[in-house]
């Protein structure tokens, strides 16, 4: 009796710990904002987190926690954002007093004052959140619905006489359902003349640090891992947000005298802002909107976890990011041909045409007569429900001394450039460019822009650029200039595939992760490769946010076993490289002349693409890591979904040139399902498994040589 009480409450604490894990279940409460104290703190909060600011007698926060782990991540008032003004810097906000830095007790708080050289708390307001530009799915999406919550603002005045009638508002956004908060800094020029905005730091946290070090620099140091902040001022062709960040910046705190390091070097305040600053010209009446900082307090240490999170924040937040089209890369803008590949793509369910780099496309050239040639091919496709798009190249290449960046040292347009050589996008060209782009896009009503290059950060000291005065505003102008377009191509519902992190202002897909020349390797290594190209690229990034590569025809020098063409001559390599991609969610670029050349072909096209939309939802959401392919043993990932009728779609492969039969240990904990699992073997015969403590199930499968099978899990 005793044992079926013990086995009973198990079960109960199972169901309970999984219908409160926000990763598998939605959160019932929902986002608010409420004042306690007399009005003295406001908490912004929706049961995973909450941050409360005292705002007398000025504004501050004075607590950031996780509501699952109670785990705090303030140890130290600052200000609630930094700004600097016709060249003067000021708080905005903040609190003085506290002696020990190490931690904030509540009752210390009451005994702070404000600085009167800060601006200073004046009122808040509190409305629904609002989207952050237009945006238009018009291809396969998994989440069409944009995020909800609360948006908090807080606005303060400066006493100084020179900034009168200047007003800084602080945002703050909170999201039902995931512990992630936005915020961001707007600046009001109600002054009636210019206000110069040199720089702006949106966010300032003073957080407990990661690690003990007696000795130690900051840059060999843990910053603290359960604070994950992503901000949209992110490029430079990483294709990996951490290596793409540009704004985010944890520094030493000489104030915390108790802390461990000698040295006072522990990097354990973090601030976001632009490290080359504004330096833009704000005229009367008009405002400044700062970088946004998105801060998701992670409760483990765990990196498929910790992974996990920030895919959903992504596709909470950035919808946007879960469209993921059927699409093939066509290498010829020859209507005939270009008609031709739209048939197949109609005839085997493929649902966009990529008219590719190499295929003559010219989307600057907005002539009459060549918006006339791509705006019937565009007709044609829509006719036949296929959608059509093509590449532009932007950066990576030389314009003339009078467009091209100029190097800040040399005077010279020969070293500025993150690749060389590159265009000004503020320059006459450049701004030409976008015109023309916006024109050709507009008119021949393109589905899909693939952008290569995109603004990547180039400053430009040039003081002829019209788009900007010179070095001090270059950077910030370009990507104004960038994230504008992508949110005007949002607003018409046009697909970006760009190399650089442009998700939170509109992109939707960005490389996996590869080495160009891999795919002029054999089709044997290209199978390996892909796969730990997979494996190593979806830690972070959802399916949909990622693609692959396939030469269907010669790239990158290689030799005839590189190739898949003749298709109908490798169909087993064509079909095993399409479910390998299709098999993980992420679209490849099937680079070549046509999609089949035979009856045959297109039958294994065709029953591949059904397959894959068939699983399309499953294969589509996030997946866990099994084992990296090493070419020595099997190698796997599985789907997982506990919102789906399939909660979890595993592929596995066999590298070895014999069949193996393998026991695979398969994690369900976030499948959702906490006692019973039911596993096909492809679409075979079911068998149910019981889950262990952990939710592990074991099943013994056999995979063929040099091949794959799947499971489904529901």
């Amino acid at each position: 009796m005793n044992r079926f009480i013990l086995v009973f409450f198990f079960l109960i604490s199972i169901q309970q710990t999984i219908a409160q894990d926000w990763l598998l279940a939605p959160i019932a409460q929902k986002s608010d904002v409420k004042e306690f104290k007399n009005g003295k703190v406001i908490e912004i909060s929706n049961g995973l987190i909450a941050r409360q600011i005292q705002v007398s007698p000025n504004a501050a926060t004075v607590s950031f926690k996780s509501l699952k782990t109670n785990e705090q991540f303030v140890r130290s008032v600052r200000p609630e954002a930094r700004v600097t003004l016709n060249g003067q810097t000021y708080n905005v906000g903040g609190l003085y007093g506290q002696k020990e830095h190490a931690y904030l007790l509540e009752e210390w708080t009451n005994q702070f004052t404000a600085g009167s050289n800060d601006f200073q708390f004046a009122r808040h307001t509190v409305t629904s959140i609002k989207p952050h530009f237009d945006w238009k799915p018009t291809t396969w999406t998994a989440n069409k619905n944009l995020p909800t919550g609360k948006e908090l603002t807080l606005y303060f005045t400066a006493k100084n006489a020179d900034l009168k009638g200047v007003e800084v508002a602080v945002h703050y956004e909170i999201f039902d359902g995931i512990p992630v908060l936005d915020k961001w800094v707007t600046i009001e020029n109600k002054s009636g003349k210019e206000l110069k905005v040199n720089q702006v730091v949106n966010e300032i946290l003073a957080t407990p640090e990661e690690e003990s070090a007696v000795v130690g620099k900051p840059e060999k140091m843990k910053k603290p891992q359960k604070l994950f902040i992503e901000n949209n001022f992110a490029y430079n062709n990483a294709m990996r947000y951490d290596l793409s960040d540009q704004a985010t910046h944890w520094k030493i705190d000489s104030s915390y005298t108790s802390q461990v390091n000698y040295n006072y070097e522990t990097p354990c305040v973090v601030e976001v802002y632009p490290l080359l600053g504004v330096g833009i010209d704000l005229p009367a009446n008009e405002q400044y909107k700062s970088i946004r900082s998105y801060e998701l307090l992670l409760d483990s240490y765990d990196r498929e976890r910790n992974g996990l999170a920030r895919r959903k924040m992504y596709r909470t937040l950035f919808p946007w990011t879960s469209q993921n089209p059927i699409f093939m890369h066509l290498i010829s803008t020859e209507p005939a041909k270009v008609k031709s590949v739209i048939d197949q793509c109609a005839e085997t369910g493929y649902e966009m045409v990529i008219l590719s780099f190499g295929s003559g496309l010219n989307m600057e050239d907005a002539s009459e007569t060549n918006i006339a040639k791509f705006k019937a091919l565009t007709d044609y496709a829509h006719s036949k429900g296929i959608k059509l798009g093509g590449y532009s190249l932007f950066s990576s290449r030389r314009i003339d001394d009078e467009n091209d960046v100029i190097d800040p040292v040399t005077g010279l347009p020969d070293k500025a450039a993150f690749f060389g050589h590159a265009p000004c996008l503020a320059s006459k060209w450049g701004i030409n460019y976008l015109k023309n782009l916006k024109k050709f896009i507009a008119e021949t009503g393109f589905d899909l822009l693939e952008h290569d290059g995109p603004y990547p950060g180039d400053v430009c000291a040039s003081t002829k650029h019209p788009g900007h005065k010179g070095l001090e505003d270059s950077q910030w102008a370009q990507m104004t200039m960038q994230k504008e377009f992508y949110q005007w191509l949002n607003g018409r519902g046009v697909y970006i595939n760009a190399p650089d992190w442009y998700f939170l202002d509109g992109s939707h897909k960005i490389g996996l992760g590869y080495r160009e020349v891999n795919f002029s390797l054999s089709r044997e290594q290209q199978k390996i490769l892909n796969r730990q190209n997979i494996y190593d690229g979806l830690w972070e990034k959802t399916p949909s946010m990622s693609w692959g590569f396939v030469p269907l025809t010669k790239y990158q020098g290689g030799t005839a076993d590189a190739v898949l063409e003749p298709l109908s001559e490798h169909l087993t390599d064509y079909k095993q490289l399409m479910m390998q991609y299709y098999g993980a969610g992420v679209q490849a670029c099937y680079r070549g002349p046509r999609l089949y050349d035979t009856d045959a072909t297109k039958q294994v096209v065709k029953e591949t693409i059904d397959w894959y939309k068939k699983y399309r939802d499953i294969l589509n959401s996030d997946i866990l890591h099994l084992r990296r392919p090493d070419g020595r043993d099997w190698d796997g990932i599985m789907h997982v979904n506990s919102s789906l009728k399939e909660k979890g779609l595993v592929m596995l492969y066999n590298p070895l040139k014999e069949a193996i039969t393998r026991k695979i240990k398969l994690p369900l904990y976030y499948t959702g399902l906490s006692k019973e699992a039911t596993v096909h073997t492809q679409e075979g015969k079911a068998t149910k498994y019981a889950l262990d403590r952990d939710y592990n199930v074991e099943v013994t499968i056999t995979i063929p040589a040099e091949g794959y099978s799947w499971l489904v899990v529901e």
